[in-house]
């Protein structure tokens, strides 16, 4: 099994069952810790792109 697909199914199954795609929930995640924003504001900035998603959510992204 190449690299590439061993991340693939990896990456599978730490998204398994959420709402939202992983390319949502990492690039939440990625804002977060890069910039310093509040989870509040991050809710807004999500909103702004039609992503709706709860500040509480987002806390628990941020945790797992």
């Amino acid at each position: 099994m190449g690299r590439g697909r061993r991340a693939a199914v990896v990456q599978g199954a730490w998204f398994k069952g959420r709402q939202f795609t992983a390319e949502v929930i990492l690039w939440a995640v990625r804002w977060y810790l890069m910039f310093p924003i509040s989870y509040r504001d991050l809710e807004l900035m999500l909103t702004n792109r039609c992503v709706e998603v709860a500040h509480t959510t987002l806390f628990r992204w941020i945790q797992a």
